[in-house]
């Protein structure tokens, strides 16, 4: 159960780490706009636009993970075959997001399926097990 958690507490965090090069992009358009950030931020371009994008992508795949979370813990099955999928997601999201600023789309997409897998893999073993 532990494992599960503390992905959780990684998966959280990413977000907030993909905000790092987008901030990063603001200060070059002359300072972070903070009166209007969003509209600032739909004008970046390049690696700026790409980590801005990759900061939403990063809260909608924790919604995903949370479903698979307490499908774990609903049906009590947080076994040590568990923690390593939700680490395996996590590595997965993390190796996104750095695809994601280099400009990797392939990679990027092939990486996104790998992750969906062990997710899936979470939810479907912890609705066998019920």
């Amino acid at each position: 159960m532990a494992a599960l958690l503390w992905a959780l507490v990684a998966l959280v965090l990413i977000p907030y780490l993909c905000r790092l090069p987008v901030i990063s992009a603001s200060q070059q358009q002359g300072g972070y706009d903070n009166h209007h950030p969003r509209m600032q931020q739909a004008t970046l371009t390049g690696r700026g636009a790409r980590a801005n994008a990759a900061h939403y992508n990063s809260f909608e795949a924790l919604q995903l993970y949370l479903a698979a979370l307490l499908a774990c813990v609903a049906s009590g099955n947080t076994d040590a075959l568990m923690g390593q999928l939700a680490w395996g997601y996590v590595i997965c999201r993390l190796a996104f997001v750095l695809l994601y600023l280099a400009d990797k789309a392939l990679a990027r997409s092939i990486v996104w399926v790998i992750g969906m897998g062990c997710v899936l893999t979470m939810l479907i073993r912890a609705a066998l097990s019920v």
